[in-house]
């Protein structure tokens, strides 16, 4: 159990920022799911406007070092990959 008050403050501290980090991965993960129903729907109309809503908030997601920059480029790539082979 923490005694200093730093090591309290940094408690409430990490507690609010896990939420905070838990709701933006979450965000970003229920957009991407979003793309990949459009995907299988075979939607390339709604698959390119989730992209393009998912995209900015996956790059928000690195700035914040919530999520890697490689694991965002690769969801990227394969996302856009994806959305272009719609027929």
């Amino acid at each position: 159990m923490a005694n200093t008050p730093q090591a309290k403050k940094r408690i409430r501290r990490n507690t609010a920022r896990t939420i905070v980090n838990k709701n933006r991965v979450s965000r970003i993960r229920t957009l991407v799911k979003k793309v990949e129903a459009a995907v299988a729907a075979g939607d390339k109309n709604a698959a390119t406007a989730a992209l393009a809503a998912a995209q900015p908030e996956m790059a928000r997601g690195v700035a914040k070092g919530v999520l890697h920059k490689n694991t965002v480029a690769r969801k990227y790539s394969r996302l856009t990959k994806s959305v272009n082979a719609i027929g």
